[in-house]
């Protein structure tokens, strides 16, 4: 692909991979589990079995496909990557751009059902003086971007996006984040201040050092579950941080051992009390899980984590200098308070939401998209 063109690309995994697909799913070998064991030593056999018997024998890829191909949506090479991307106009007076970010372990499809509440806000109950234009990219190594073939690529991600949105006719932009994607929104406004108006984010990144002034009792606390949650839910980040090789051999070559792998985060991190389709559809998780097959990206989707833990030229964390609207879901893996937020951000909104845990934008769409547009207004 020639660098700087913009080539509009249409999903269309090949029939073969999914044929292969369902043999393997077919050809599965099983774990033993404790008798009752449930979720307690991990993701539960019996669940995956019924989750597993849905994905061989009723769901629908080509239909998901056909959806997503409603959505304008292109590639380009920045650097050595062929970005993918949509990208969706908005219906409104003065549309502002706003690019979404996606973390681990989603893809752009999480951020797909925000896109209409966003773009066109007018037909979705809200005001069409609120409409962005839209850009949800594929982090490299993610979904239908490219695999970069170097080490520590995660760390150019910022300015892969600043290309971007200038690429596409945007000087001054938005952008909004979560999980990797919360990092990476942040890092772009430390890095091109000038250009991004504000941003908005689901979780915060920061620390409180020896030379700060010291925590509140409400950071305490925080710290306290940060602490616990690392002790008891960590591991995975412990493995994808120093060995993600040696996992992906399994996960790559086992559909129900990616399954197992991810869907176990969608239950534990979300607003569902402990009935994983409470919060999402199995078509939703499947049409996720199946983005990470067909493209073979898990592994590369594990090493921003080894690259975070191994870069000897990452940056030191610095205040976000642009101002940054912050949304807390009840149930997502970190829920700070508005001080511990204030010490690296410019916080002008801080919201606390009374529903949805880590994938906010799959789980709690309308929530989400309100508090994105309320606080872009008092910016535009």
């Amino acid at each position: 692909m020639p660098e700087t063109s913009i080539v509009p690309f249409t999903i269309d995994v090949p029939d073969a991979v999914l044929v292969d697909l369902h043999d393997r799913l077919l050809r599965t070998r099983w774990p033993d589990e404790v008798p009752g064991g449930g979720w307690d030593y991990g993701t539960s056999v019996a669940y995956l079995q019924s989750l597993v018997a849905y994905w061989r024998d009723q769901f629908d890829w080509r239909a998901q496909e056909r959806a997503l191909n409603e959505l304008p949506q292109f590639r380009t090479r920045i650097d050595d990557v062929d970005v993918h991307f949509v990208h969706v106009r908005g219906q409104g007076p003065s549309p502002v751009a706003l690019v979404l970010t996606h973390g681990w372990p989603s893809t752009f499809f999480e951020l797909t059902k925000l896109i209409p509440l966003l773009t066109d806000p007018g037909a979705h109950g809200g005001d069409p003086a609120d409409a962005f234009n839209v850009v949800v990219p594929s982090l490299p190594g993610f979904g239908f971007s490219s695999i970069p073939g170097e080490r520590f690529a995660s760390g150019r991600v910022p300015g892969m996006w600043a290309t971007l949105m200038g690429r596409l006719g945007y000087e001054r932009f938005g952008a909004h984040g979560g999980d990797l994607g919360g990092g990476v929104t942040a890092r772009l406004a430390q890095q091109h201040p000038e250009r991004v108006l504000g941003i908005h984010v689901t979780n915060v990144y920061g620390s409180i050092g020896p030379n700060d002034p010291p925590p509140t009792e409400a950071e305490r606390h925080h710290l306290e579950r940060e602490e616990r949650w690392k002790a008891e839910e960590g591991a995975y980040e412990d493995e994808q941080g120093t060995r993600p090789q040696t996992l992906a051999f399994g996960l790559n070559d086992s559909p129900v051992g990616l399954a197992a792998w991810i869907v176990e985060k969608y239950r534990a991190w979300s607003d569902c009390e402990g009935d994983v389709e409470r919060a999402f559809s199995r078509d939703d998780l499947l049409t996720n899980i199946t983005i990470y097959w067909a493209t073979r990206t898990i592994a590369s989707s594990f090493r921003p984590y080894w690259d975070y833990r191994h870069d000897p030229e990452r940056a030191a964390w610095s205040r976000v200098p642009v101002p940054a609207g912050i949304a807390i879901f009840p149930r997502d893996i970190s829920t700070p308070p508005r001080e511990f937020a204030e010490r690296s951000y410019d916080v002008r909104r801080f919201t606390a939401m009374p529903r949805g845990g880590h994938f906010a934008a799959l789980e709690a769409t309308d929530l989400l998209a309100e508090d994105i547009r309320a606080f872009f207004r008092t910016l535009r």
